[in-house]
């Protein structure tokens, strides 16, 4: 009976403990305005440059704001589909901007560029896809 009770105990503390630690809805609205307005200040320092650097800059801020928005989900609501939704947010950005850099080569050097990128991608997919979730 000691036992039990004192697993119950443990148990209680355990759902108490997990309880406190998860964002309120205010927590949760204040952290998307954050990312909102982190967003529009990265892309306004973009309109400052001009080609692809523009591009590049731009894509790199659209994935920030995606990779934070997913991270703000699995803070709010922690589960597997939210913690793999982060890492293929994460992934997805990295493609997408590495994609863009690949915009400032010619010929084989972009086949390459571009090659890798889908290469990194791939594993980065295949990572997420042996996550035991």
């Amino acid at each position: 009976m000691k036992k039990h009770l004192l697993m119950m105990a443990i148990a209680s503390t355990c759902f108490i403990g997990v309880h406190a630690s998860a964002m309120t809805s205010d927590e949760y609205k204040a952290g998307k305005d954050k990312i909102e307005a982190d967003y529009k200040a990265a892309k306004a320092q973009c309109g400052t440059l001009k080609d692809n650097a523009k591009d590049v800059c731009e894509k790199e801020a659209k994935g920030k704001e995606n990779v934070a928005k997913a991270e703000l989900e699995q803070q709010y609501k922690p589960s597997a589909s939210h913690q793999r939704k982060v890492a293929e947010e994460k992934v997805k950005a990295d493609y997408e901007v590495a994609k863009e850099k690949c915009d400032d080569m010619k010929g084989d050097a972009k086949d390459a560029c571009v090659k890798e990128a889908k290469a990194t991608e791939a594993k980065g997919k295949a990572d997420i896809k042996a996550m035991k979730m």
